[in-house]
């Protein structure tokens, strides 16, 4: 086995997801281009999507950490918008898209055209989470924006699955087709109900945290095969575990948790980075198989079938919104801020990633009579371009609307206030039960530690205040952001001697190790974390 290809792309990828860091070009749309134009490099070599590989061994993994990171609460209170997008707009698309197509391209059988709908159905996860959380939007859009992006794969899959047995002759009715969805679903959802229990109670009884971390990387990888192997769907069952072990996330032990946090982190950065930049290094694979088709006749139909995509998603997103709204006054009540700039921005954030190329590569190439797939290869370009032309047009313009839009920005100076308030009450209840313990002669402490103990409470509850307070003429710093530099500055002297020390030979590495393994962790006390990376 070659591995050089693969080190080549996820090093290139890297490289150039944090080259993007510096740039005010979103990562996604700049690794496209790269996969793009390293695709004509000599030398470089083919990499041509695996759905065997791509929807078990890279799906997962991606779908389980935005899980993670979502806010259960926040999508059970968005239920209703998220399950409209993930599901109907899912459905809906694949049929005024795949109608689409069977009108705009002569000779395709509307049951190939369905499998085009089906396929570039499903906006993609890690563009529209990369993307929101990069433009800031306002806190109800994007977990609306993340809920249809962790479910709608399942969806899109499975209206695939029956669209292609269709396809292929098979066979398929509408009743055969509303059985397996449902089954596939309430599978899928199922499966993670059983699973995720069980889980949760292994990360809290196992003592040790690689073990733990361990667990954690295989958790996805065993959720999805676990509902693949039953006929469910595999996605939703990925989904329901995330969601569950995130917002249980706080029964697990500090170690877990600080050790989990960096490792998905670096997970996803290298698994996002490689996906997009294998979506540019598709094209030649692409226009290879293109065949009879002409370039301009091609490009003709691409533009039409974009054109589907962006109004199809319109055309719902706008009924989704503001008919409930009409029909229901306790929705007007619930959501009374609603106006015509969130589903325009909703609408637009529609972008196509990896998983339709890698469902489109799926499609078999003869069909069960043995003849050639109707249109394999020009469905695989005209996805292709889709996936390509939602990343760059709507990817490129977003910015730009959301800030001709205006949109409310996050109140950070709220958000603050929340968090003071948060962390006051949550000193206070510190310091009473510790009051309680030192009143057990059990518990007797000398009194500096005591006093100590009780200036870290102190210290925890006044950062988030001083957040909100004034600033230092001279640096521009408020107290918390000093504090945090000059205890920097204090940790850096400690680590140079003890560096110093082993380098004289007073100390060895391994009680180094443990010296700065200390300061490290008193290090990331004093520093909050800035920002998601």
């Amino acid at each position: 086995m070659d591995v050089m290809p693969l080190l080549m792309l996820v090093a290139g990828a890297a490289a150039v997801a944090g080259a993007a860091r510096r740039t005010p070009v979103p990562a996604p749309l700049l690794l496209v281009a790269a996969g793009l134009a390293a695709s004509y490099i000599p030398g470089v070599p083919d990499y041509t999507l695996d759905p065997g590989i791509v929807l078990p061994l890279l799906l997962p993994p991606l779908l389980h950490t935005a899980a993670l990171d979502s806010s259960y609460l926040d999508l059970r209170a968005n239920v209703r918008p998220v399950a409209l997008l993930s599901f109907g707009y899912v459905l809906f698309a694949t049929l005024a898209v795949g109608y689409a197509a069977f009108l705009v391209v002569p000779g395709m059988p509307l049951t190939a055209a369905l499998v085009l709908g089906a396929v570039v159905a499903p906006p993609d996860a890690v563009a529209a989470t990369a993307i929101a959380r990069r433009l800031g939007l306002p806190s109800r859009m994007t977990t609306i924006l993340q809920g249809e992006s962790l479910v709608n794969d399942a969806t899109a899959i499975t209206a695939y699955k029956v669209a292609l047995a269709a396809a292929v002759g098979a066979g398929a009715t509408w009743g055969e087709g509303i059985r397996e969805f449902a089954v596939a679903s309430l599978g899928g959802i199922g499966v993670g109900l059983a699973l995720m229990v069980p889980l949760h109670w292994l990360r809290k009884h196992l003592r040790e945290p690689l073990l733990q971390n361990t667990l954690s990387l295989l958790i996805p990888f065993a959720a999805y095969a676990a509902a693949e192997e039953v006929h469910a769907s595999g996605v939703l069952a990925v989904v329901v575990v995330g969601l569950w072990l995130g917002h249980r996330a706080w029964q697990v032990d500090f170690a877990t948790r600080l050790q989990e946090a960096a490792v998905w982190k670096m997970v996803s950065f290298i698994l996002e980075s490689a996906v997009f930049a294998l979506i540019g290094l598709q094209l030649p694979v692409v226009l290879r198989g293109l065949g009879d088709y002409g370039a301009g006749r091609a490009a003709w139909y691409a533009a039409a079938v974009f054109l589907a995509v962006v109004a199809a998603r319109f055309v719902w997103v706008f009924p989704a919104t503001f008919l409930p709204r009409a029909l229901s006054a306790r929705i007007r009540e619930r959501e009374p801020d609603t106006t015509w700039k969130s589903p325009l921005v909703i609408g637009w954030a529609g972008m196509r990633g990896v998983v339709s190329l890698a469902i489109a590569f799926s499609i078999p190439e003869l069909t069960d009579a043995g003849g050639p797939f109707p249109d394999r290869n020009l469905v695989l370009f005209l996805t292709f371009m889709t996936v390509i032309g939602t990343l760059v047009v709507q990817g490129l313009t977003l910015p730009p609307l959301i800030r001709l839009l205006r949109l409310p920005a996050r109140d950070s100076a709220a958000e603050t206030l929340a968090e003071a308030q948060a962390q006051n009450e949550a000193s206070l209840a510190a310091e009473r039960r510790l009051e309680e313990l030192l009143t057990d002669e059990r518990n007797a402490l000398p009194s500096p530690l005591a006093d100590r103990l009780r200036g870290v409470m102190e210290r925890r509850r006044n950062a988030v205040w001083e957040r909100l307070g004034t600033v230092s003429a001279v640096t521009g710093e408020s107290a918390d952001d000093l504090y945090r530099r000059l205890a920097g500055e204090m940790i850096g002297a400690e680590r140079e001697v003890f560096v110093r020390l082993r380098d004289e030979r007073r100390i060895d590495d391994e009680m180094l190790r443990t010296l700065l393994r200390r300061l490290d962790l008193e290090e990331a006390a004093a520093y909050r974390e800035e920002g998601a990376a």
